[in-house]
């Protein structure tokens, strides 16, 4: 018996040891994988705009939007040049003239030569086709920079949003930690025949309330994860944190500086100054339509069919001069002409809309930029109240001077203040960048303090 007892201690010590060995290596395993995934989704302001750069499918289209201008600007000024081609031909003529038994063409006809065709004269057509092309060029630089700005402001307010869902988050559990704290006080208080029923379902009400508006919070978090993730090329279902804080400090900038900055730099207006000088060159290339076109050509090469030897391959040339006038096109010209000159004024009608939108954005920025700063002003002394108040509220709670209801509010009213000071902070960083969207400045991380003082 002994033995026997003996054998199960050993089997018994020898499975706890295997646990142990099982245990441990699955703890190593995930030591070694979380410092990995949290390093993989970590970002920065800065990373996330790398990334976005980088991965966006977006700005992969306008770049190649861009390449493919330039290769049309390259093949505008094709009219430059004279255009080379080689040609042989053969062919057969079963019937040839012939008299009295001598022919003048053989029946076997073959010929290959080399020629070159170039324009001489075509009263500016091919400049002002290049000049077209260019212009297109620009504007497809110019929607790629669109392009990237836009996605960094998308980025920019993706990952702010985080930030403020983040805090929001934080403000919700430091709530329902009081909660909690207060339902374990009034359910002493119950059990002890101090406070009723239902100021025990009151709290319990506000904490389940407090939990599920948690829960819309992390979940609207989740959301906005995502949408950073596929703005930056992250792979699909890899979670995304953000690293940073709010922070920005208002500059006391002129109306009319501002105003003035964004008619020379925003893109939007650049882009539609581009369009209306690509609409002014199509006009003037309408109003030449009319005018003739003088080449020149030049050809050398080796065929037969020459007297006294028909079937003799013998090298010859040709040279010569073209001019092309159109007498009538079936008014094509004409419509041409009213066509560009139609989108010449709407090119101009756009800008002076871009114009006038610009300065509205401007105006509305800076009008916002200050409401958000009166507003942080606003909230920091709510919150310092409602702080104030909850302590009281506490205490006169546990002396039995205030009802679980005052309590109740006060815990409400604390975290209503410290969302409303974060969603001021929140709106007075996105305005900060707005104005700088409108201004046509840089979107590039704003560096400064942590903290926005009144």
């Amino acid at each position: 018996m002994a033995q026997e007892l003996q054998c199960i201690y050993c089997t018994l010590n020898n499975a706890e040891a295997m646990k142990r060995q099982v245990t441990t290596a699955l703890i190593l395993i995930a030591a070694l994988a979380l410092p990995t995934a949290a390093d993989a989704a970590t970002l920065t302001l800065n990373t996330a705009l790398q990334r976005v750069r980088e991965n966006s499918p977006r700005l992969r289209q306008a770049r190649e939007t861009l390449q493919a201008a330039e290769a049309r600007t390259e093949g505008s000024r094709s009219g430059w040049y004279p255009h080379l081609s080689a040609v042989a031909d053969y062919s057969y003529r079963g019937l040839v003239s012939e008299y009295e038994g001598i022919k003048f063409m053989p029946n076997n006809s073959y010929n290959a030569r080399v020629g070159a065709e170039m324009t001489l004269l075509d009263f500016g057509r091919t400049a002002k086709g290049v000049a077209i092309a260019r212009s297109g060029e620009k504007a497809a630089d110019l929607s790629l920079s669109l392009t990237g700005r836009d996605l960094a402001y998308a980025t920019i307010q993706v990952f702010h949003t985080m930030l403020f869902l983040r805090e929001a988050v934080a403000v919700k559990r430091k709530e329902i930690a009081a909660l909690e704290k207060n339902l374990e006080y009034t359910r002493t208080r119950y059990r002890e025949g101090v406070a009723t029923r239902f100021d025990l379902l009151s709290t319990e009400v506000r904490l389940a309330s407090a939990m599920t508006k948690k829960t819309d919070l992390e979940t609207e978090l989740a959301n906005q994860s995502i949408a950073l993730g596929r703005l930056c090329g992250i792979p699909e279902g890899e979670p995304v944190a953000v690293e940073g804080s709010f922070g920005a400090t208002e500059q006391k900038r002129e109306e009319s500086a501002v105003v003035a900055s964004a008619l020379e730099k925003r893109l939007e207006l650049q882009l539609a100054g581009e369009h209306e000088r690509t609409a002014t060159k199509r006009t003037e290339l309408a109003e030449r339509a009319g005018l003739p076109i003088i080449t020149g050509s030049a050809s050398w090469g080796t065929g037969n069919g020459f007297l006294p030897d028909l079937e003799e391959m013998r090298p010859n040339t040709a040279a010569g001069m073209r001019m092309e006038l159109p007498l009538f096109t079936g008014f094509r010209s004409r419509s041409e002409k009213r066509e560009a000159l139609a989108m010449q004024r709407a090119a101009g009608a756009e800008r002076l809309e871009g114009e006038q939108r610009v300065q509205e954005e401007v105006r509305q920025s800076l009008n916002s930029l200050k409401a958000s700063r009166q507003n942080i002003a606003t909230t920091t002394l709510q919150v310092e109240q409602a702080e104030l108040a909850a302590t009281h509220a506490r205490t006169r709670y546990r002396n039995g001077l205030a009802t679980a209801l005052d309590l109740l509010d006060t815990e409400a009213s604390l975290a209503g203040a410290e969302l409303s000071n974060l969603q001021a902070r929140y709106t007075f960083v996105m305005n900060t960048y707005a104005l700088k969207r409108a201004a046509g400045e840089p979107l590039e991380p704003i560096q400064q303090p942590d903290q926005i003082t009144p």
